[in-house]
C-alpha cells in the first residue's frame, strides 16, 4: 500500500478509536458490520470507487458523494470513518476498498475488547479453521473462490450461529468474501493474527504428534515468549503424520523439528548416493 494510502487508512482509524471511547460494543459490532457492508458497495462499484478516490476532485466533494450515498443507511460513527477515508489521498482505488475492510476488522475487534470475548473471538476462529480443514467437502465449499461469496457466508452463519461469539460470526462470514482478497483459509489466519495482536500477542502455529498438556503449552509459550520480546499465544494442531517432535511457525519464520522431516532428509540423502 502507498504511503498516502496508510496515512489516510490512519485517518480513519483515528476517527474510529475516539468514537469507540464512548460506544458500546453493540455499537462497535454494528458499525463494523456496517463498514463492511460499505466495503462490499464498493466492490461492486468500480466508478464509484474510482471517484471517491479521485486526487482531481476536491475532498468535500468527495465527502459530499459518500455521505449522500451512505445517509441512512448506517450510523453516524460509521458514516465518519467513511467520510474521513474518502477525504484522504490514495495510491489507487483498491486501496480505498482494503482501508474500508480494515477499519470494518478493526471495529469488530474494538467490539469484542469492549465486551471482553476478544480471546474467544481469536480461538474461535482458529478452531472454525480446523474444523474446516477436517471436512474435506465443507473446505471445498467454503474455498471455491468461483461461487457466489454471499452463500458462503450464510452457511458460515448457520454454522456458527449460538455456537460463537457474534463478533466470530461476523468475522468469518466476512472472510468468505476474502479479506483484502485472500482466500478463504488465508483470510481466517489474518483475522486470528488481528485478534491476537489487538491484544498485543504474536500467534504460534504449533504442530504436534500428541496433544500437549497444560505444564507443557504454558513451558513452550513461555519460550517463545523469551524469543520474541512479547506474550505468544499457542495454537496448536495435533497431527499423527509428523510422528514426533514439534514444528512451531511465527509469521514466516519457520522451526521444524518433527520426526517426519528428519526421515525425509534421510530419504533424501540416502537417494542422492
Amino acid at each position: 500500500m502507498s504511503t498516502t494510502g496508510r496515512e489516510s487508512i490512519e485517518a480513519g482509524r483515528a476517527v474510529l478509536e475516539a468514537a469507540a471511547s464512548s460506544a458500546s460494543a453493540e455499537q462497535l459490532t454494528e458499525c463494523g458490520d456496517q463498514l463492511l457492508g460499505v466495503t462490499r458497495f464498493l466492490v461492486d462499484q468500480p466508478r464509484l470507487r474510482r471517484a471517491l478516490s479521485d486526487p482531481a476532485r476536491e475532498a468535500d466533494d468527495r465527502e459530499g458523494l459518500i455521505r449522500g450515498l451512505v445517509a441512512g443507511q448506517v450510523g453516524e460513527t460509521a458514516a465518519a470513518v467513511v467520510a474521513s477515508l474518502v477525504r484522504g489521498r490514495w495510491g489507487s482505488p483498491s486501496e480505498l476498498v482494503g482501508g474500508t475492510e480494515q477499519l470494518a476488522v478493526k471495529a469488530l475487534l474494538l467490539a469484542a475488547a469492549k465486551d471482553g470475548s476478544l480471546a474467544n473471538v481469536e480461538d474461535e476462529l482458529f478452531r472454525f479453521g480446523q474444523l474446516v480443514d477436517g471436512d474435506a467437502e465443507l473446505a471445498s465449499v467454503l474455498g471455491a473462490s468461483g461461487t457466489d461469496p454471499k452463500g458462503r457466508a450464510e452457511l458460515v452463519e448457520r454454522l456458527l450461529e449460538g455456537k460463537a461469539e457474534p463478533v466470530t460470526v461476523k468475522l468469518a462470514s466476512a472472510a468468505c468474501f476474502g479479506i483484502g482478497g485472500r482466500s478463504f483459509h488465508a483470510s481466517l489466519a489474518y483475522l486470528v493474527e488481528a485478534a491476537a495482536a489487538a491484544h498485543d500477542e504474536t500467534v504460534a502455529y504449533v504442530t504436534v504428534a500428541r496433544p500437549l498438556d497444560e505444564a507443557g503449552e504454558r513451558q513452550l509459550a513461555a519460550k517463545l515468549t523469551l524469543v520474541y520480546g512479547r506474550p505468544v499465544a499457542l495454537k496448536v494442531t495435533v497431527d499423527p503424520a509428523i510422528v514426533g517432535g514439534i514444528r512451531v511457525q511465527v509469521g514466516s519464520e519457520l522451526w521444524d523439528g518433527t520426526v517426519s522431516r528428519r526421515l525425509d532428509e534421510a530419504r533424501q540423502a540416502l537417494a542422492g548416493r
